[in-house]
């Protein structure tokens, strides 16, 4: 009975019913974010409390974990929500105090006269969001090919047979691919098959936890989606700064010498969202602090595809392959829809599969896709795309605000853009998102470690014709902000 109440309140209080029908197809998603504004909006949810576990509330609600995070993670872009290491998501204190005229337009009477208040907002036409590959460009025909190849290849036993760590041939083709483009130490036999990074962080976390540990030290700012996906199976993650050489290894080795942590999750190739690489020197005593405490690193091989002035660096994995696990998937490299990615293991770590491993055709086809070269033809006309949008960005920057500080390595899909002091990052997205340009702020991002105020911007999805008239906009709304 404890356990009802709670549940039947949020039930009650997050209404996804909608009841005109032109809204009733709206993604769920987008549901569940309308419904947490409304509870805001009306003094349901008020300000400084607490909203529950996205597991928590996506079981109570009856949709995706999935759902609940992405729909958090933008309102606490936005400064609706405030999101911190250790501490529950609540309503923020100054947002609910003080919404600003820069709030999108909502509808506030019915001509019934009941309320509805939906938001506004138009369609995003300048994305400048992180993470977002170029959807545009998706190999749509080439994946499709793979699919005829591998369902026509299968053999028939392979049906109906059991693959706990993933279909040989894509473990194979993982393999031969890490080898000759991370430089990784790998063979099929070290290599599962997930959906993912997220996927594979949770397959990870769960060995630990088994294996004993309670704490991950993870990098300040990171991508906390993977922070979250570790605590929820019951590991603390333990804030370490990054600076411009990537995670201050100094820094990690007293913490973990204070909290006992023998585990790190870090981005070594392109640091997520500060953009730094990990400095050799750095490298090197990361591994020996592996090696030396019996610890492991989990290596997110984010964005390393993709190099701009140099060469890629080789998987921090090749260093010691018994002290690092490599994550990676297709999200970032080539699309989210495709729901496939792998993990380079230890031979000391022997994880379980996931609760519903990525389908057997699906993982044929990455074999396919892969073997024949797609991958990597994709990955090389990606690096030139995103070589040339990048510096379109940059001189658009430089023309519209020249007085901002840019960082990051020449790599990846997203840059970092300090604003002017006294300007709240927040603010600027929620202006932005009025008019179409999706922004995001770098305080999504960071656990308790101070930054700077700065937008990270993506390009990876942004059209090349709206890149100066994206950046145009951008200005407007910091000029604006800085009484200019």
């Amino acid at each position: 009975m404890q356990n009802t109440r709670p549940i039947l309140a949020w039930e009650t209080l997050l209404d996804l019913e909608v009841e005109s029908g032109s809204a009733v197809a709206r993604p769920l998603r987008d549901r569940v974010e309308t419904a947490l504004r409304r509870a805001i909006a009306e003094g349901r949810l008020s300000p400084g409390s607490a909203v529950p576990p996205s597991r928590t509330l996506a079981e109570t609600l009856g949709v995706s974990r999935w759902v609940v995070t992405e729909a958090y993670g933008q309102l606490v872009a936005e400064g609706v929500l405030e999101a911190r290491t250790g501490s529950a998501t609540r309503v923020a204190e100054q947002h609910a105090r003080a919404p600003g005229p820069t709030r999108p337009a909502r509808l506030s009477e019915r001509a019934d006269g009941n309320a509805a208040l939906l938001d506004v907002a138009p369609p995003v036409r300048y994305d400048l969001r992180p993470g977002i590959p170029d959807l545009r460009a998706t190999p749509r025909a080439r994946w499709a090919a793979a699919l005829r190849a591998a369902i026509t290849a299968i053999p028939d036993r392979d049906l109906a047979a059991s693959h706990p760590l993933g279909y040989a041939p894509a473990r194979a083709a993982v393999a031969a691919y890490l080898s000759r483009s991370r430089h990784a130490v790998a063979d099929a036999a070290h290599v599962a098959i997930t959906h993912g990074a997220t996927d594979g962080m949770g397959i990870l976390s769960r060995e630990l936890h088994r294996q004993g540990h309670r704490d991950l030290l993870v990098e300040d700012p990171s991508w906390p989606r993977l922070r979250a996906v570790a605590e929820e199976h019951g590991l603390r993650p333990i804030p370490v700064p990054v600076d411009d050489d990537g995670i201050d290894t100094a820094r990690l080795m007293e913490i973990a010498t204070g909290t006992g942590a023998r585990a790190a999750l870090i981005t070594p190739a392109h640091q997520f969202p500060l953009g730094a690489a990990l400095a050799p020197g750095r490298r090197e005593e990361l591994v020996r602090w592996a090696r030396e405490h019996g610890g492991l690193l989990i290596e997110d091989d984010y964005d390393a595809e993709f190099r701009y002035d140099r060469r890629p660096i080789p998987a921090l994995q090749r260093l010691d392959p018994e002290r690092v696990a490599l994550i990676g998937s297709l999200s970032k490299s080539v699309s989210p829809a495709l729901g496939l990615g792998w993990m380079l293991l230890p031979s000391g770590i022997a994880p379980g599969q996931s609760a519903t491993p990525p389908s057997l055709i699906d993982q044929a086809a990455l074999a396919e896709f892969i073997t024949r070269g797609d991958l990597e033809r994709h990955l090389r006309s990606s690096r030139t795309r995103f070589r040339r949008r990048r510096r379109r960005l940059l001189d658009a920057l430089r023309s519209e605000l020249p007085e901002l500080p840019v960082s990051g390595i020449a790599a990846g899909m997203h840059l970092v853009l300090a604003v002017p002091a006294g300007v709240v990052a927040a603010d600027v997205v929620a202006t932005g998102r009025a008019i179409g340009l999706a922004l995001t702020p770098l305080t999504r991002y960071e656990c308790i470690h101070p930054q700077a105020e700065a937008l990270v911007l993506g390009y990876g999805d942004l059209d090349d014709t709206l890149v100066e008239e994206a950046v145009a906009r951008l200005a407007t709304i910091i000029h604006a902000a800085r009484g200019s």
